[in-house]
Formats: C-alpha cells, sequence, structure tokens
C-alpha cells in the first residue's frame, strides 16, 4: 500500500529567490537520496491556504517512518525551516487525484 507524504508551508517573505534555489538543488535531490518519490508540488496564488503544498510517496509506511524519523530527515527539514514557515507534514494513503 502507497502511502504518500503531504507537506505544507509558506515561504517567508524576501526569501522567495533563496528558497526556490533550495527546493532544486538540495530539496528534492535529498528527499529522493532518502527513498522518497517526489511526486507533486501545488501553489496557492489566492486565498488562505499554505502557500506551497507538496506530496512524495513510498511505497511501504515503515519505510515512510524510517525516513521521517532519520536524522538526515531533521537536517533537511531544519535547512528548510531556513526559507518556510508554518511547515506541516501529515501521512496518507496515496489515492488518484489531489489531496489535502
Amino acid at each position: 500500500m502507497a502511502v504518500k507524504l503531504l507537506m505544507t508551508w509558506n515561504i517567508l517573505p524576501g526569501r522567495e529567490q533563496e528558497y526556490f534555489e533550495f527546493v532544486v538543488r538540495e530539496f528534492i535531490p535529498e528527499i529522493q537520496e532518502l527513498g522518497l518519490e517526489t511526486t507533486e508540488a501545488w501553489v496557492t496564488v489566492y486565498g488562505d491556504q499554505p502557500q506551497i503544498l507538496a506530496a512524495a510517496k513510498t511505497e511501504d509506511p515503515n519505510e515512510l517512518r524510517r525516513i521521517i524519523l532519520s536524522q538526515e530527515w531533521d537536517g533537511l527539514t531544519s535547512r528548510l525551516l531556513d526559507y518556510v514557515k508554518d511547515l506541516e507534514f501529515k501521512a496518507v494513503t496515496e489515492r488518484p487525484g489531489f489531496q489535502m
């Protein structure tokens, strides 16, 4: 049973360029190295919702648990917090279509 990790956050004002460079050069490659397959990313352009919704998946819920409890994950999310606020994660069973 595939499990999807939904991640939401807001980019810190004035850090947009640095944020995008970090996500492309470090965040995405590193979550893939940890064993997650990136599946989607959404940007909220209007409304009172998190600015970014990103998702990654793995086929094994135990693998996701291992990843998010790892020191590598802690270090990666700590570096992400240099560029974002309101960081939240939620694991859900993968299903077709948009998930929140």
